[in-house]
């Protein structure tokens, strides 16, 4: 302790003497440089508070807010007005005394829960938002005041400036100034947006659940107070139902933690479920609107989509969108009693372009109870067999050819599993052998066939024989957009074991109709904003993503209706007798999907069947029955009166490659094509020792089998290395007769 205190006193007396060198004038010379500056700072900021304080706006103009110019959204002719954002305002003044005190507290607990302690201006909040405006160089955080946001939309508007946010503060001091917390607080629930043109919070209670605000409920005040922080993006009308409710939940987690709501108020608010008022302001196409909407908020902002007077013409065509329409309405009714299938979706593109012609995200907008306002073409489902031609793609892209040999035979395709596809799971995992829709298999099928005829197992192969990797790399490249995670799928994706977007289906199809060349799904023409600059619009952006004459192989292949007739009749939904028309099903497990993609040169369409709910429908309602016939309808209908386009057909494929050239009678036999085909180089050279593969043995076992049950003539001379065990037959239990038809 002594030595410590002597350290100390030597450290002092050093700093000590080192002052005393300093000259005394330096030290005046600094003092009066600072005391200089301080004072032309202060002078500064006087002319700028002054500056600022003479344009800022009168706070006497709070009592009639401003009148601002709508967003008009128009179909591609730009005659039909589809939708005018802002529309006609719909505003309730409530006295303050008639606004319930649940309202009050929801509104608080969402927005400013420190209203009646803080001055208008929440300086903690600043200096974080300052912080992170600065950390990530953009103006993006701001005062979250009831006040401050008073201010924005009723006087400022929600440009991100300097200059604004150093208004807002000096309004907000003459503002708590001038009114008192009740005064300001009721002005905030009477003036500022919920959306669907709604002012105010009596507006927004009886725009979406048609009640004064005196008669909501706990759940229901929290639902509205969810909605200003963002009206387009939480809209009970929009695509977000999940975050809106999700929202509302933690408004009602903060009322009860700020004690606002008991325990048992807390529980039966949440337990809730919102019953929300049709919303009639949607004049055309509503799901395409929204979508359109949702797009343009992302991009200018929600106080430019409700104020900023923007001319927005569409790609939608307003005579096929009321053909779709028509056709899902008809059939949604139809499907719903024959397969119970509740909701329908469809979506129209011009492959050429890229352009959004049409799109019916569910059978009627308007019914919230049956959740019609989701848009099902942006939703995530399951595409069942629909995918397949990606994976033939990829196939035919690596050198196999639409005669390929393949094996439509019960197969395990887990290796460490039995090959009779007896098991369930083993040690390696658990086990997987599809079966095909109708239950029966019916031996060597070529790929055309295969695909035509929607043949699960020959799929499964194809994908294998394609690559689970470069098939997601072309799906990706052709337009699908959400198999992110390449590392979750396995062989099932070939048979739709991954979601998809309709849009995104219609669209990649689109690139088989284009000749390998795609052009992103767009909906916009043309943004123009209300001094007449042009913001945005529509430029080609197309892109050759597979190979022309592999586009041409598909389509030829997606169109030969006499190869899909085996199972779907020759008379069948996806036929438009004489004009030519490529198309594929799909159906999920127990029926929860049905889907009919399809397309001709000029125009893709798809269509969705099923539940929201992902509910099963009727065995009887496969992709064919319930989406068939509506997407046949809207074809026809929509092609009716337009030229005959034909698809160009692909150069011949000639090759003398066993398995590849249509035949399945090797030189050393009757064998898997794994036997006589190198999947990384299909015209090359076969394996050296096939039995490397770790499909092999599972592929070989069973088309051995096959061989010996339907007694083929041939010889078996095996090649390479001695054929593995499961070529024993013996060690196996005889299985019964494979059915074929």
């Amino acid at each position: 302790m002594k030595t410590l205190k002597n350290l100390l006193r030597t450290i002092f007396a050093y700093v000590k003497r080192g002052f005393r060198a300093i000259k005394r004038r330096h030290i005046k010379k600094a003092f009066w440089m600072v005391l200089l500056c301080a004072g032309v700072g202060l002078v500064i900021a006087t002319l700028i508070v002054i500056y600022f304080i003479t344009r800022v706006p009168d706070i006497s103009i709070l009592i009639s807010r401003r009148v601002s110019e709508s967003t008009k959204i128009y179909d591609r002719s730009g005659a039909t007005l589809l939708y005018d954002v802002h529309g006609e305002e719909k505003r309730t003044i409530v006295p303050w005394d008639q606004i319930p005190q649940n309202v009050r507290n929801a509104t608080l607990a969402a927005e400013d829960s420190q209203f009646y302690s803080h001055s208008g201006i929440n300086f903690k909040g600043i200096l974080r938002a300052f912080y992170q405006d600065v950390t990530r160089l953009n103006l993006s955080q701001g005062g979250s005041t009831i006040t401050q946001q008073l201010i924005k939309k009723a006087l400022l508007g929600d440009q991100k400036t300097i200059s604004r946010k150093v208004k807002e503060l000096i309004l907000a001091i003459q503002i708590e100034r001038a009114f008192s917390k009740d005064e300001i607080f009721w002005m905030y629930l009477n003036q500022i947006p919920y959306g669907s043109n709604a002012y105010g919070v009596e507006a927004a209670s009886q725009t979406y659940f048609g009640k004064h605000i005196s008669e909501l409920t706990n759940g229901e005040a929290a639902l509205v107070a969810a909605v200003p922080q963002a009206p387009t993006f939480y809209s009970p009308y929009g695509n977000n139902l999940d975050r809106l409710m999700a929202r509302r939940n933690y408004i009602l987690g903060r009322m009860k933690s700020l004690g606002m709501l008991s325990d048992a108020d807390y529980a039966a608010a949440m337990k809730e479920v919102p019953t929300f008022k049709p919303n009639h302001d949607i004049l055309q196409a509503p799901h395409f609107v929204i979508a359109v909407r949702d797009y343009l908020v992302k991009k200018y902002g929600e106080d430019m989509l409700q104020n900023g007077g923007l001319t927005v013409t569409t790609t939608l065509d307003s005579n096929l969108q009321t053909i779709a329409e028509d056709v899902v309405t008809k059939y949604g009714d139809i499907n719903e009693k024959k397969y119970k299938a509740t909701n329908a979706a469809l979506t129209a593109i011009d492959p050429k372009t890229g352009q959004i012609l049409a799109m019916v995200g569910s059978r009627d907008y308007f019914n919230i109870e049956k959740q019609g306002n989701f848009n099902v073409a942006l939703a995530l489902r399951q595409p069942g067999s629909s995918f397949k031609p990606f994976a033939y793609a990829t196939a035919f892209a690596h050198g196999f050819t639409d005669s390929t040999i393949l094996y439509d035979l019960r197969t395990e395709f887990n290796p460490q599993c039995d090959p009779l596809a007896t098991q369930t799971r083993s040690s390696g995992g658990a086990c997987y052998h599809p079966q095909n829709y109708d239950g029966t298999y019916v031996g060597p099928i070529t790929m055309r066939e295969a695909l035509s005829q929607s043949r699960n197992v020959p799929a499964v192969q194809t994908l294998y024989l394609a690559g689970i990797p470069d098939t997601i790399q072309l799906a990706q490249a052709m337009g699908i957009s959400t198999l992110n995670d390449p590392s979750r799928f396995g062989l099932s994706l070939v048979l739709g074991g991954a979601e998809v977007r309709l849009v995104d289906m219609v669209s990649a199809y689109g690139v088989f109709a284009n000749d390998g060349i795609r052009e992103p799904a767009v909906s916009i023409l043309k943004v123009v904003a209300a001094d007449g600059t042009v913001l945005e619009e529509y430029k080609p952006q197309e892109e050759q993503v597979i190979d022309s004459q592999i586009a041409r192989l598909v389509n030829d292949v997606l169109s030969d209706n006499n190869a899909r007739a085996p199972v779907f009749g020759l008379s069948n939904p996806l036929y438009l007798g004489g004009r030519p028309v490529a198309a594929k099903t799909g159906t999920t497990q127990d029926n929860r999907d049905g889907w009919l993609v399809g397309f001709t040169p000029g125009l893709a369409a798809g269509v969705w069947t099923g539940n929201n709910n992902n509910t099963p429908m009727t065995q009887a309602g496969a992709g064919v029955s319930a989406a068939g016939p509506m997407w046949n309808e809207f074809m026809r209908r929509a092609l009716t009166g337009t030229p005959v386009h034909y698809f160009i057909k692909p150069n011949p494929i000639v090759t003398d490659k066993i398995m590849l050239n249509g035949d399945y009678h090797g030189p050393q036999g009757i064998h898997t094509i794994l036997y006589y085909v190198d999947p990384r180089n299909p015209q090359g050279s076969p394996l050296n020792d096939p039995t490397s593969d770790p499909q092999f043995a599972n592929w070989e076992f069973i088309v051995r089998n096959w061989v010996g049950q339907t007694g083929q003539q041939e010889t078996y001379i095996p090649i390479g290395t001695p054929p593995p065990s499961p070529y024993d037959d013996s060690q196996y239990p005889t299985p019964a007769p494979i059915p074929t038809y």
